[in-house]
């Protein structure tokens, strides 16, 4: 029976290269896109790095479909083969590509050399040596596509154990590589272009910055008063107030007015995380649009802020304290508020619950 067969692929076709290139285009773009929308807040970004990926995996899908049709319609011929060598090349997971040069004796068609690679576990490689004879598969019109079965029927290992398959003479139809250094700077490329269309079709988004008449997101605004002698930052998910000197975020009532000053708007009323300093008080709150668990900052037990950092002075062995910063939050249960005191002999904290009520303390 003859074999009619294609001539083996010496190297990745255009077609190969091509889509390489498109898909590592596709990642780029699309990761920078997801990523870049939610840093930034920016629907269409966000919604891009959704949507370019679909779209892509369905055209690429109907793009092959008929070529995968093709295939499926060749049922994989199994013959017996014999190892003419082989050589692994060292990797670090528990699979490693193997080179196998096989000598393909089919039971009814021509028989033929061929090289190609396959991941063989580390564990597995002792059963495969030099003049060993396998099950191997392959597409009748892609001989070059050649693997080996691993765990073949009970009929044809039995075969394959009493069998002597003789060697076949050249010439030795090649697969592809696993590594190929062009198709790798190709694919590399691909990535970097993604990401710099992304960054060039959302600049405006990504470095506030305007176009036209829409304008770049907006800016934080900061407001000062000289009187009191305070600043206050507000972003879309931060928000910081610093009091000025001689003044301390433990004299009576100036922490909870730092905490107001920075929730009067409805979509400010929860918080992730409160980190107050002596003049320094930091709001971090969920992103917009964005529904995560966390507390209202306003609940606080603001009488219980000035003894408790009093009481990780004093209590918990550190030698000359210097700054102290305590910090609430709700993140694994329950309102949680730690103090830490830093000092010349060390660092100690103390955590209390949601009520000011001492859990636990840790010195130095």
């Amino acid at each position: 029976m003859t074999m009619s067969v294609g001539a083996p692929p010496a190297h990745h076709s255009p077609a190969d290269l091509a889509s390489g290139f498109l898909t590592a285009g596709v990642i780029g773009a699309s990761l920078t896109a997801f990523i870049g929308g939610w840093m930034v807040e920016s629907v269409p970004m966000f919604v891009t790095g959704l949507l370019v990926p679909a779209l892509y995996g369905l055209l690429f899908f109907l793009a092959t479909l008929p070529r995968r049709v093709s295939e499926a319609a060749f049922v994989p011929r199994t013959a017996l083969a014999a190892i003419e060598s082989l050589e692994a090349v060292r990797g670090e997971t528990s699979d490693v590509p193997v080179r196998f040069d096989l000598s393909v004796v089919p039971d009814d068609a021509p028989a033929f050399r061929v090289e190609m690679w396959q991941d063989v576990n580390r564990v597995e490689l002792t059963e495969y040596r030099p003049g060993g004879t396998v099950v191997v598969e392959y597409p009748p019109d892609r001989p070059w596509k050649t693997r080996i079965v691993r765990r073949p029927t009970p009929q044809w290992e039995e075969r394959a154990a009493v069998a002597r398959v003789v060697s076949v003479p050249g010439p030795v139809m090649r697969s592809e590589t696993p590594d190929s250094s062009f198709s790798g700077f190709l694919n590399l490329f691909g990535l970097l272009l993604g990401v710099a269309a992304v960054l060039l079709l959302f600049r405006a988004d990504l470095f506030d910055s305007y176009e036209g008449d829409n304008g770049a997101a907006p800016k934080p605004s900061v407001s000062s008063s000289s009187s009191s002698s305070s600043a206050t930052l507000v972003t879309s998910v931060t928000g910081t107030v610093a009091i000025g000197p001689g003044r301390s975020m433990l004299d009576e009532s100036e922490l909870r007015r730092a905490v107001e000053s920075l929730t009067q708007t409805a979509d400010k009323r929860h918080a992730l995380t409160v980190v107050v300093q002596d003049r320094l008080l930091t709001v971090v709150f969920p992103p917009a649009g964005v529904k995560v668990a966390g507390f209202d900052p306003r609940s606080l037990p603001y009488e219980r802020v000035a003894g408790l950092v009093e009481e990780a002075r004093t209590t918990l062995n550190v030698d000359s304290p210097r700054s102290w910063q305590l910090t609430a939050d709700s993140v694994t249960g329950p309102l949680t508020l730690r103090v830490v005191v830093t000092g010349g002999g060390g660092t100690g904290m103390l955590e209390a619950d949601g009520k000011g009520e001492v859990l636990r303390r840790n010195g130095s």
